[in-house]
């Protein structure tokens, strides 16, 4: 009977424990989804060049002796010094990284960037962007699209650099530059568009189930997930696509004039070194190979845009990022195992 009583005990206070841990929680998490303090996010600015000078300098103490790496630590202490001091005449890059979802949520902070950089951006500089994405809805990747042409607008020259995938809505973003580069194996292309969803009428009806669907407007809607689809709706929803296709098509011709647009907007998606046989892309070469090449005569400068996000926002994008890779897998296994597996 003693036992039993202290664990009554031990339970009560355990669940105790719990329940005000839960409590916390809640309550922590109802405070920063009404509280902020920094609403407007902060722009982070760092000299990439530093990090190269730092490990070309490791690398080469490592490979003098005591007294040469004394000798070395006083030269580039006073470089330093003379560096600080003197106005750098050399161009100037800065560097945007774009990473893609299905929504292209990344284009939210990607208009803050492109906006502060515009604002001290001269025609004899240059704006890189790091691209990954396979794609995802044409009216996030349009206005992701139409972001990047601000920089063609105010005539600063624009390099897309293309380590892994930019295709379809990826591409569309890629286009816009005035040079791409792409790493040998990286993907490109998948012009084309795709819509699915499931229909469950038949299953509905044999469980008795009726769907009433009004609209006002002939074509407010067609394909439909629970009512009855007919070929007029299937027609009407295929048109769309292709009018959709058709768009993205000219926006590729308009910015890549030398590619044969009936050619590479077949859906299909190329490697890198076909890319380039295509024209879709004007180099092979990867960010990394490109940025370091033009430290030696620029100044190259990281800007990033980003915002602390709430509890709520953080657990809802690990949801969003797993519905992401889930998707993302689903397309890829659906495409050609060869070049997605």
């Amino acid at each position: 009977m003693e036992f039993l009583i202290q664990y009554g005990l031990f339970l009560a206070k355990a669940v105790t424990m719990v329940v005000a841990l839960l409590i916390v929680i809640g309550t922590i998490a109802g405070l920063s989804s009404r509280v902020r303090k920094h609403p407007k996010g902060e722009l982070e600015v760092h000299r990439l060049n530093e990090d190269f000078e730092q490990m070309n300098n490791i690398l080469q103490l490592a490979m003098l002796n005591p007294a040469e790496q004394k000798q070395l630590a006083k030269e580039k202490k006073k470089e330093e010094k003379i560096r600080k001091k003197t106005v750098s005449e050399k161009k100037r890059v800065f560097l945007l990284n774009f990473k893609g979802d299905m929504r292209a949520s990344a284009a939210t902070n990607l208009r803050e960037e492109i906006t502060a950089v515009l604002s001290q951006a001269k025609p004899e500089d240059e704006i890189v962007v790091r691209l990954e994405s396979a794609g995802g809805m044409v009216h996030s990747y349009g206005l992701a699209s139409s972001q990047l042409d601000r920089i063609k607008k105010q005539g600063i020259p624009l390099t897309v650099c293309v380590d892994k995938v930019a295709a379809s809505g990826g591409y569309m973003m890629a286009c816009v530059a005035d040079k791409i580069l792409a790493a040998p194996f990286s993907i490109l292309g998948s012009i084309g568009v795709v819509a699915q969803l499931p229909n469950f009428n038949r299953l509905l009806k044999k469980h008795d189930v009726d769907v009433e669907l009004h609209t006002a407007g002939e074509y407010k809607r067609t394909l439909t997930m629970f009512g009855e689809n007919t070929d007029q709706d299937r027609e009407k929803f295929t048109e769309d696509l292709e009018d959709t296709h058709q768009l993205f098509k000219d926006f590729v011709s308009q910015h890549r004039q030398a590619v044969d647009i009936d050619t590479i907007s077949t859906g299909e998606i190329w490697l890198g070194t076909r890319a380039l046989e295509m024209s879709l892309v004007d180099g092979l070469m990867t960010s990394d190979e490109y940025l370091v090449g033009l430290s030696s005569d620029a100044d190259i400068f990281e800007v990033k845009y980003s915002h602390r996000k709430s509890l709520p926002e953080k657990v809802g994008l690990v949801a969003e990022n797993s519905t992401d890779r889930l998707l993302l897998r689903w397309w890829n296994r659906l495409r050609s195992t060869h070049y997605y597996s």
